[in-house]
């Protein structure tokens, strides 16, 4: 039998778990491991305090999605005992599919495989282990449930998860823009035919989450030193996929060797358990001791780049509206060739291109829906008298170019 177990939240205050079920499901390992990977990946590069990990989010959402189902039921609907634990089993295990530094090397360890398929795969095994228990919650994650608004606290333009990472980002990276009043928020939300609904005098709280979630982007998510971390981080790894498929030997764990040595494509992975569980033993901490033991690597490029990257003395990052300049980059080209005499075959770990983008609010099928007092359901931005709110629904578009800075400052200076 577990007892009620109470954990101290720096966000939440106490947070209270009492159901045997959700507690087993936090003392496995492959819920434990997310003790063991960044929330945010890299940004401790730019905010030091940014350490808290996926652990810490799946627990605090999971609180979030207790709130407002208790909410929810005090303003009359029915939710039953089955339901509530299917919906916090969901949001509990949303990310349990993230590898090493979460979004940073999802494309890189395994090949255009999404973290959320991962997390279906896991929810599955953990399924097979606790006998069908996850049923429920498992049709939940997947939207197959009939009552459509449990899937949308789970995954929406305004789910639980995005309010508890706003906030808990927020907390740990001390950007304080960041913060949202998730409880007036919760609060807020009702149910239309079974449809999230937004009550109307939370619009402003609504639009206040928007542009929060917009600055955090801008910020912390997409701030160009923790965009040249990551990708001087994925360089160090595809030289290490290289090297390992001419033949090299390099030191790192077993599990990290698995995914360095060989590409694996989404059959091979969904279908061989053993690449599964190879996953489920990866964490951030695989990478860091890889990379420690790389720096007196014998290839200079690999040995170059974790020597640097341990050092944090990164690659300079220009983000921008409109790419480099052609000249600009031939030029740069040509001076890392020379000062690092290395061939035009090998200049893609010294010279990376590439752009991001960012919308706050996405209009579409998946749009925040607000209700008046007269029961009329309408979207956002035809509810919103603010102009803010159609600038948020605009895609901004940067891009990014990355480079050793001693050579870019050559350029500067010439």
């Amino acid at each position: 039998m577990y007892p009620t177990k109470i954990i101290n939240d720096p966000i939440y205050g106490f947070i209270k778990i009492n159901n045997p079920l959700i507690l087993e499901l936090i003392d496995h390992p492959y819920f434990q491991r997310l003790k063991r990977i960044k929330q945010l990946g890299l940004a401790e590069f730019v905010y030091p305090g940014a350490h808290h990990t996926r652990f810490h989010h799946a627990l605090g959402a999971m609180h979030l999605m207790d709130q407002v189902l208790d909410n929810l039921k005090a303003k009359g609907y029915s939710i039953s005992a089955e339901e509530r634990e299917g919906a916090e089993i969901a949001i509990l295990l949303h990310d349990i599919g993230h590898g090493p530094f979460s979004h940073v090397l999802e494309y890189t360890l395994l090949n255009e495989v999404k973290h959320e398929d991962v997390s279906t795969l896991l929810m599955a095994k953990l399924n097979e282990h606790f006998k069908g228990r996850l049923n429920l919650a498992i049709d939940i994650f997947e939207n197959k449930y009939p009552r459509k608004f449990f899937h949308q606290l789970v995954s929406s333009q305004l789910d639980v998860d995005r309010l508890d990472y706003l906030s808990r980002d927020s907390f740990y990276t001390g950007v304080r823009e960041g913060f949202i009043g998730s409880e007036r928020l919760l609060s807020m939300m009702d149910l239309n035919n079974e449809q999230l609904v937004i009550e109307e005098k939370g619009i402003y709280s609504t639009e206040n989450f928007l542009m929060a979630r917009r600055l955090m982007y801008w910020q912390v998510y997409l701030h160009k030193t923790a965009i040249a971390a990551e990708t001087m981080l994925i360089q160090i790894l595809r030289r290490a996929k290289f090297l390992f498929s001419e033949g090299q030997k390099l030191t790192c764990s077993g599990p990290l060797k698995i995914f360095l040595k060989q590409t694996h494509t989404w059959e091979e992975f969904s279908t061989k358990e053993n690449l599964l569980i190879a996953f489920t033993e990866l964490d951030d901490h695989d990478v860091w001791a890889a990379i420690k033991e790389w720096k007196n690597s014998s290839d200079k490029i690999l040995r170059h780049l974790c020597t640097h990257f341990l050092a944090r003395k990164l690659f300079t990052c220009k983000l921008g509206s409109q790419p480099i300049p052609k000249a600009k980059r031939l030029e740069i080209e040509e001076n890392i060739k020379r000062e690092y005499g290395i061939s035009d075959e090998e200049l893609s770990y010294f010279v990376i291109e590439g752009s991001t983008s960012n919308a706050a609010y996405v209009q579409g099928d998946n749009t925040i829906k607000m209700v008046d007092k007269q029961g009329q359901v309408v979207e956002l931005l035809e509810a919103s008298d603010l102009p803010t709110i159609q600038a948020l629904s605009k895609i901004v578009k940067k891009y990014y170019f990355c480079c050793p800075k001693s050579v870019y400052l050559q350029g500067e200076l010439s």
